[in-house]
């Protein structure tokens, strides 16, 4: 193990670059309608978190703490521009915008974090403006604050995706689930069901 496994910064970054990487590993094989689709009442689709991802991260990692991120994406600003104004723009592709140019600035937000923590100590002061009078931060606090971001939001990218097309895991490499196959899934979701069913209402039963 070397000193970086235990560097404050390096664990931060590297439990962000990890959860990064399977956001993008739930978009790999779909078509562009399957990422694009609203899978929930609120419109919750794939490609739309991604773009939200990126936006939030440039705006923590730049704004934040006077930073003007290196974004070469010609929408970014006038999206950036309209948040307040336009609602959940951050959370949709709009038509023209492509999910190359999606992928594009999701990675420009990793290379502008890694450049804003590189060249700041971890208890440099930022101020978040949208957090109102509690917007006074370090970026050791909105490392942590983006961890959980983008954690939170891959566990609703491996919900949908699973909706989808049955596809699940935690990455590409090690799913981390049981090995079942398709008659063991199907038996422990009935055996989970029957749990269920214990428990309803008489009157549902």
């Amino acid at each position: 193990m070397s000193d970086d496994d235990n560097d404050p910064k390096q664990v931060l970054l590297r439990y962000l670059q990890r959860s990064r990487s399977a956001v993008l590993w739930k978009l790999e094989g779909l078509s562009d309608h399957d990422v694009r689709r609203p899978l929930t009442p609120t419109g919750t689709n794939l490609l739309g978190v991604v773009k939200h991802l990126a936006m939030v991260e440039l705006g923590y990692f730049g704004e934040v703490f006077g930073r003007t991120p290196e974004v070469s994406v010609s929408w970014w600003a006038s999206d950036e521009a309209a948040m307040e104004s336009v609602p959940n723009i951050d959370m949709y592709a709009g038509a023209e915008q492509t999910r190359a140019e999606v992928l594009q600035l999701f990675g420009e937000a990793a290379r502008n974090t890694a450049a804003t923590v590189a060249a700041l100590d971890l208890d440099a002061p930022g101020r978040v403006p949208w957090w109102g009078e509690g917007g006074h931060v370090t970026l050791h606090r909105i490392l942590v604050h983006m961890v959980d971001e983008i954690a939170r939001h891959a566990g609703q990218l491996d919900i949908l995706r699973e909706l989808l097309d049955g596809a699940a895991g935690v990455r590409a490499d090690s799913d981390n689930l049981p090995e079942l196959d398709s008659a063991g899934w199907a038996e422990y979701r009935a055996r989970l069901q029957g749990i269920a069913d214990g428990f309803r209402h008489p009157d549902q039963r």
